[in-house]
Parts: C-alpha cells; sequence; structure tokens
C-alpha cells in the first residue's frame, strides 16, 4: 500500500537518499558524473532536516505491506517539498505565489501514480499556505519534464542555471490559477 504523509524530521534520512538516487537515475549526461557519484546522502538529509523543521511543506510517499519484504516496515520511496515562492518573477514574468521546490520518486515506484499524488499533496499546502498559483522548475534535459505538462503545467520561462560548475538550462511550468493542479486526475497523465 503507499501512502502519504507530512514529513518528520526522523525521515531527513530516507528522503536524503531517494534525493541522491533520484539525480543519479535521471541527470547522467546532463550533469558531470563526478557530481553526481559525490553526492552525498547525509548532506542531503542535513538540508531536509532543516526544511522539515523549518516548516517547509515536505510530504512523503511511504510503501507498506504488500508493496515492501515481508518484515519491513514502511519505506520511503518518493517525496515533495513546496512552500512560498522563492522568486515570482523572471525576467519580468510573473510566475507563481507557489513553488513546488522538489519532487522524487525512486525509479521503481515511478508509473504508479505516486508523483501524480505527492504534486497534488504540495499544491494542497500552498492552498493552505494562501497560495493561489504554482510553479516548478524542471532541468530542462529532464526526461520526466513532460509528467508536468500532463498535470496542466504550462512552460512560460527559461533560465540558465550553473550546477557543479556547468551551466543548464531549466523550464518553470505554472498551474494559475492552482485548482488547475488539484483537480489532475490520475487518468490524465
Amino acid at each position: 500500500m503507499i501512502s502519504l504523509r507530512k514529513a518528520r524530521v526522523a525521515d531527513a534520512i530516507a528522503i536524503g537518499a531517494v534525493h541522491v538516487a533520484a539525480w543519479r537515475s535521471a541527470y547522467p549526461g546532463i550533469l558531470p558524473d563526478a557530481f553526481l557519484a559525490r553526492m552525498s546522502v547525509s548532506r542531503q538529509a542535513a538540508f531536509y532536516d532543516a526544511a522539515i523543521r523549518g516548516g517547509t511543506g515536505v510530504t512523503v510517499a511511504t510503501a507498506s505491506g504488500m508493496d515492501v519484504p515481508v518484515g519491513s516496515g514502511p519505506r520511503i520511496i518518493g517525496f515533495t517539498t513546496a512552500g512560498r515562492a522563492r522568486h515570482i518573477e523572471i525576467a519580468g514574468r510573473r510566475l507563481g505565489e507557489g513553488e513546488v521546490e522538489t519532487l522524487y520518486v525512486l525509479d521503481d515506484w515511478r508509473e504508479r501514480g505516486v508523483g501524480r499524488r505527492l504534486m497534488r499533496a504540495a499544491a494542497a499546502h500552498l492552498v493552505d499556505v494562501g497560495c493561489r498559483s504554482a510553479f516548478l522548475w524542471v532541468l530542462r534535459d529532464n526526461p520526466s519534464r513532460w509528467f508536468y505538462q500532463r498535470l496542466g503545467g504550462r512552460s512560460v520561462a527559461e533560465q540558465t542555471i550553473q550546477i557543479a560548475g556547468q551551466s543548464v538550462q531549466q523550464t518553470a511550468f505554472v498551474w494559475d490559477p492552482i485548482e488547475q493542479l488539484l483537480a489532475a486526475s490520475p487518468q490524465a497523465s
């Protein structure tokens, strides 16, 4: 069974492990191999520990029951973080009030509706903190970028950022009004 819940501080290490695994899976050939190899679960865990303690909306997806080996407890298989937008405008264009900062799901759990459920949970959190629109950034060459379009996101801006000393393009997807994301149907993507 796959369930969603608000993250706890004790989840930080598992969240960090999902983050590192997702980047190592999604970004070979996009980001430098040496950078991906040096990624640290403990550094990511420290970041997410601080985010959870600081009130960022962190939601985890857990698998349990028949979806995990007999005798093991619930396992974190994905997560999302969301909060008020860090930057509302880029190049004079308004993006949105709320930002989905991260969405990562382990490879073995993709194509099972986990990402859609996490995105709707992020949108619900943003509504709870008063946001009427949402956006996120995704690396343009990320093979999963079309997922956001299938959820009704509109590509509205691009920008170049630096990761590990390398220039990469990222694309902003927007849901305005945010209800478009809240209503995203599991069957639609």
